[in-house]
């Protein structure tokens, strides 16, 4: 992907006068979604997972916006 933005944010929530942020990254070419929290100077990241334990994985084309892990 040159010249383009890989990943796109789709969810942010903050929390604390701005001092907690929850923001959820879809990666534009896997369609995998990602968690990312931080709480000050500290943070983390972690895809998000189904009930089954796959990757939640957001698709293009399908009408609900999702489509399953492979």
């Amino acid at each position: 992907m040159s010249g383009k933005e890989r990943f796109e944010v789709v969810y942010r929530q903050t929390h604390s006068m701005g001092l907690h942020e929850e923001t959820v990254f879809v990666d534009k070419e896997t369609g995998v979604n990602y968690l990312f929290v931080q709480n000050g100077y500290a943070g983390g990241l972690t895809p998000l997972l189904d009930a089954g334990g796959k990757p939640v994985v957001t698709g293009k084309a399908s009408g609900d916006g999702r489509r399953d892990a492979k």
